[in-house]
């Protein structure tokens, strides 16, 4: 496009778009959005032609394998030549394509249900916890536990199940039959204990919850492996077993939202292999196709599905759910390249080297600013809570962690932190480079969170 080209779309998007999680007021004045004209490997070209080093893969942990790849783009254009859409009551060769080798990364799984964003299916789960309550019994086992401080979507329902005050504020009133557990934040321990000399309360909790709710009223748990807006908390390596352990003995299905940590994000296929256990159902979006077309599944067991199965005769037993745009062949046939990809650069591989070293380079800097109250993550997900004091673990006001990644915006580098979701903790600095991501661009991210670091702390 051309220069001319470029400022009249700007000028058609500042009089025409509503944007994401964005004021507009100061677009009513000579301030314009920012919009993305292109991007290659890990870096953006705004419309101003400023280059970014893009550390949080999209904005929202998307863009998993980086910009430009031109062989997901050829598979995509090749698959909608051949046929773009039909209505998933029926199969297409990419989905079954797709599916087979999906669950070949998932042993345990079973089925794999596509719709087109990761609150939908999430929706779908809860679906499924709902009518299942009503095809085994009298409908009452339909309450879904969430967790403090995880997200789940954007929807109601998804919202409902939003451990997040901020992301829901407003917005009520909200579904009922969901029900809220204390998250697992160690640095933050909501029972005031300290790992290593604690009974890991944060999952037993998940008992004494159901019990008090009535075993015989729910019927599932939804958790992220890692929450991820909520702050980047990862679990002690108890923690799952004993959720799983509890959900077995009181018929409760165990479901893992794995839209932000699925596809390679943590260094596994999923973020749930990092702590050995099944789910009953895993949800997952944005790095499925690495953003290249709309695509979300939810994967259940053999055991989920086939309690669908009945006699035809009996109209209402068999999961009435329906999802457009799950009938989009784009979305398989871009997420079979996108895993192709994965497995033949060794990205896992990538994940696990290259986020070590991320880590320790951000421990690098905790040892240097006082500010840093606690690093956290796995992989190529990692987190940075900000602190006014380490002694008391106070957080910083949202606006100093929005300083931080305004300058490295400055600097050229775009992070993510937690935005507009806690009442006090928006205190946490996100990053998750794509999966190719060298340590050259790891030491880009953390000079320019270095130099942040520095003006704020002169």
């Amino acid at each position: 496009m051309s220069n001319a080209e470029i400022t009249k779309a700007v000028q058609q998007d500042k009089e025409n778009c509503w944007h994401h999680l964005t004021q507009h007021k100061p677009f009513d004045g000579d301030a314009n959005p920012m919009v993305v004209v292109e991007g290659e490997g890990m870096r953006i070209k705004d419309a101003n032609g400023k280059v970014f080093l893009d550390a949080v893969s999209g904005g929202v942990w998307t863009v998993n394998v980086g910009y430009g790849r031109e062989e997901i783009a050829k598979a995509v254009y090749e698959q909608l030549k051949k046929l773009c859409y039909f209505a998933g009551s029926a199969g297409s060769i990419p989905g079954a394509q797709f599916a087979e080798a999906l669950l070949d990364k998932m042993p345990g799984m079973g089925r794999v249900y596509y719709s087109n964003s990761g609150s939908e299916a999430n929706e779908k789960a809860y679906k499924i916890v709902r009518q299942l309550a009503h095809l085994k019994g009298d409908g009452s086992k339909h309450k879904i536990v969430f967790r403090d401080r995880d997200y789940h979507g954007t929807t109601i329902g998804a919202l409902s199940s939003t451990g997040q005050f901020e992301r829901k504020n407003q917005y009520g009133p909200f579904a009922p039959g969901f029900v809220e557990l204390a998250n697992c934040n160690c640095y933050r321990c909501p029972f005031g204990k300290e790992y290593g000399s604690c009974d890991i309360e944060c999952a037993h909790a998940l008992e004494s919850l159901i019990q008090n709710e009535g075993p015989e009223n729910v019927g599932g748990v939804v958790l992220e492996p890692i929450t991820a807006g909520g702050g980047v908390i990862v679990p002690v390596p108890e923690y799952f077993p004993i959720i799983r352990e509890i959900c077995d003995r009181y018929d409760v299905l165990l479901h893992i939202d794995e839209v932000v940590c699925g596809l390679g994000r943590t260094g596994k296929w999923f973020g749930y292999q990092h702590f050995d256990f099944t789910p009953d159902m895993v949800t997952m979006a944005k790095g499925v196709a690495s953003g290249y077309a709309g695509i979300s599944c939810t994967v259940t067991t053999e055991k989920v599905f086939d309690q669908f199965k009945a006699d035809p005769s009996d109209r209402m037993h068999y999961f009435r759910d329906i999802s457009t745009f799950g009938g989009c062949t784009a979305g398989p046939a871009a997420a079979l390249a996108n895993m192709e990809i994965i497995i033949r650069e060794n990205l896992l591989d990538n994940v696990v080297k290259m986020g070590d070293y991320f880590q320790d380079r951000l421990f690098e800097l905790k040892d240097k600013y006082s500010i840093i109250g606690d690093v956290r993550g796995k992989g190529l997900f990692q987190g940075l809570e900000l602190v006014k004091d380490r002694a008391t673990k106070e957080p910083v006001d949202e606006s100093v962690a929005a300083g931080v990644a305004g300058n490295c915006g400055k600097e050229g580098v775009i992070i993510g932190r937690t935005n507009r979701s806690f009442k006090e903790f928006n205190n946490t600095l996100c990053f998750s480079p794509a999966l190719i991501a060298g340590k050259s661009e790891i030491d880009e991210i953390i000079d320019a969170l270095d130099k942040s670091f520095a003006s704020i702390s002169a």
